[in-house]
């Protein structure tokens, strides 16, 4: 395989989307990179631990199974970094992102029922002393947060999901997301 920087844009780039749904997807990505599993394996282990990643695993629709809503704290700018860590630690969370108002930093929560999302917000919030405004989805937004790794900027803009209806920022005013946050 080619250098480090290659490796690391063809273990992420195209799986982003149509991750393979197989016994062994580590196997079918190594095959198709001309790897072994082993190093498809390590390399996604680096890239965890470098921090360019958080997880792999599925993301589902609501009412698809298990429970999730949508947190944010209001975090003291010198305590973001700190607080951010503690968020993206737990197994519930794939993500946080920052954003330009009180509340300036958002997640999603995950769990297997609502108790299990309930307690999870509450270690959170006894873990870093902050309180979190949990918001329970109404209605389905998405956004389709592949990137294109090998440039800056999207390709083509994004496609809205058809029964997606745009969601205000926390100021009301709709803001698009950039490669990474939405603001």
């Amino acid at each position: 395989m080619a250098p480090d920087a290659d490796l690391r844009l063809a273990l992420l780039n195209p799986w982003q989307r149509g991750f393979p749904l197989v016994r062994e997807p580590f196997a079918h990505i190594a095959n198709t990179l001309g790897l072994s599993a082993d190093e498809v394996l390590a390399g996604y282990a680096r890239l965890q631990s470098e921090g360019a990643l958080s997880r792999i695993g599925g993301v589902f629709a609501g009412n698809a199974g298990g429970a999730a809503l949508l947190a944010a704290m209001a975090v003291p700018p010198e305590r973001l970094d700190g607080v951010a860590a503690v968020i993206s630690s737990h197994p519930g969370v794939n993500h946080n992102y920052q954003r330009e108002h009180t509340n300036n930093l958002w997640f999603v929560m995950t769990g297997h029922n609502d108790d299990a999302v309930h307690s999870a917000m509450q270690s959170l919030q006894e873990a870093t002393g902050l309180r979190a405004l949990q918001l329970r989805m109404q209605r389905a937004y998405r956004i389709d947060l592949g990137f294109d790794l090998r440039s800056s900027t999207a390709q083509r803009p994004m496609t809205a999901t058809p029964d997606a209806a745009p969601w205000p920022s926390p100021t009301g005013r709709w803001q698009p997301c950039s490669k990474t946050a939405c603001h």
